[in-house]
């Protein structure tokens, strides 16, 4: 956030927490035990000035035009903003328009009881560049996600820095407490001794989330590179990540937070990293195309890991799982199937059918199986898929329907071509 000037007299914060995100009776999001956790942080610290600064939390509110006085009064204000938003996104099925879903949104009135996303984006749109951060914490229901997937992000907003995640349909955020983003967020800002830049809590705390694999994550390494002014930290990888391996590993097991102590590229720490934190270099590395690169310094880190804590590790599992979102950005989408199951077997041998992260790389697992256009390499990573799904008795059985129809017509012998006469 931007020292403002001396006729800027007061900053403001301005917390919202929309509907919450159930699914099936299950809270997948909880936006206000997000807003709760917020509210305990000093104000001047979230939003790193010093000056005077207003505070409102708007919680349960039912009426969009409350929620939009409150926005039209935070944006006249003349200094720093932050406004947090937290809850589910939906969409109006008529006028497929976008919208933050309140505690009375109805699903057959959305235009009437859930806050339009263009009112928040034209009340922000006049404030003046570098006075504004929108941070966001989301997740999309089954007719918003669509629209996000079209237009590949959340539409507007071009002025504020931006920084969030939108976690898609079904997926836990926080299982009915902080969500992970959020709470990362907090950890990040109670532990530094000095306010780290908004960009770096950002990087930080998505990476150490646990993401869903499939989850928006705004801004984009791209988004951030293409910023104006000194180029910015680039974003980890959108996925459980580990802590960095000590010189004397711990064999408890006791994880280090990202942003720890650096480590020297020596006793047979793969080097090659600017501060020792590999992450951000190996995602950077992908994101500009240098796929084998980034696969290979990836695999080293993976190496180094196993050695270190154990092949079933959760550190080396995780590398794993930063191996298989690699190969899916290079377009290796039999490698990272092959990735997403094994993480997905090691899971669940550690950790039980219950965890989340066991369905979260499950589901990397089929989405990347149904990529895969070679015929025989569909069907034998099939059939080993089919049987990890089936060991999972809180898959929605929908998935298992639909990845063994898909299976079945790849095993089907293929009807000979008609010969033109």
């Amino acid at each position: 956030m931007y020292l403002i000037g001396s006729g800027q007299q007061r900053g403001h914060v301005l917390l919202i927490a929309g509907d919450a995100a159930v699914r099936r009776g299950t809270v997948h999001l909880a936006p206000s035990a997000n807003l709760a956790a917020l509210a305990m942080v000093p104000a001047s610290v979230l939003l790193g000035s010093g000056l005077p600064t207003d505070t409102v939390c708007l919680d349960g509110a039912r009426d969009p035009n409350t929620v939009l006085a409150r926005l039209r009064a935070a944006a006249a204000t003349p200094g720093p903003l932050l406004l947090y938003l937290s809850g589910r996104l939906t969409a109006d099925r008529r006028g497929r328009g976008l919208y933050l879903a309140l505690a009375g949104t109805a699903r057959a009135a959305v235009r009437y009881t859930a806050l339009p996303w263009d009112w928040l984006v034209g009340e922000l749109r006049g404030r003046p560049a570098g006075l504004t951060t929108v941070l966001l914490d989301l997740a999309a229901d089954k007719e918003a996600w669509p629209l996000l997937q079209e237009c590949g992000g959340l539409p507007g907003l071009p002025s504020p820095e931006v920084y969030g995640v939108v976690c898609p349909p079904g997926f836990a955020a926080g299982s009915g407490t902080v969500s992970g983003y959020t709470r990362h967020w907090i950890e990040q800002l109670r532990r530094s001794p000095s306010r780290p830049a908004d960009v770096q809590l950002h990087a930080l705390a998505a990476g150490a989330a646990g993401l869903p694999p499939g989850a928006l994550v705004l801004p984009t390494a791209r988004e951030l590179g293409m910023r104006p002014g000194p180029q910015q930290q680039p974003l980890p990888l959108p996925l459980p990540l580990p802590p960095q391996p000590q010189q004397q590993p711990d064999r408890q097991g006791a994880w280090q937070e990202p942003g720890g102590p650096a480590v020297p590229a020596s006793d047979g720490v793969p080097g090659g990293v600017s501060g020792g934190d590999p992450r951000p270099h190996i995602h950077a590395l992908a994101t500009a195309g240098r796929h084998a690169e980034a696969a290979a310094l990836a695999r080293a880190w993976e190496e180094h890991v196993r050695h270190a804590y154990g092949f079933s590790s959760p550190e080396a599992v995780q590398w794993a799982e930063i191996r298989a979102d690699l190969a899916r950005m290079a377009g290796d989408f039999l490698l990272a199937t092959g990735l997403w199951i094994g993480a997905c077997r090691v899971r669940l041998a550690g950790q039980g059918a219950a965890a989340p992260e066991v369905y979260a790389a499950a589901a990397g697992a089929l989405y990347c199986w149904t990529q895969l256009r070679d015929r025989a390499s569909a069907v034998e990573s099939g059939a080993e898929l089919l049987a990890l799904l089936g060991t999972l008795p809180a898959l929605e059985p929908r998935y298992l329907r639909l990845a063994q129809a898909r299976l079945d017509v790849l095993r089907a012998p293929e009807l000979p071509r008609a010969v033109p006469t």
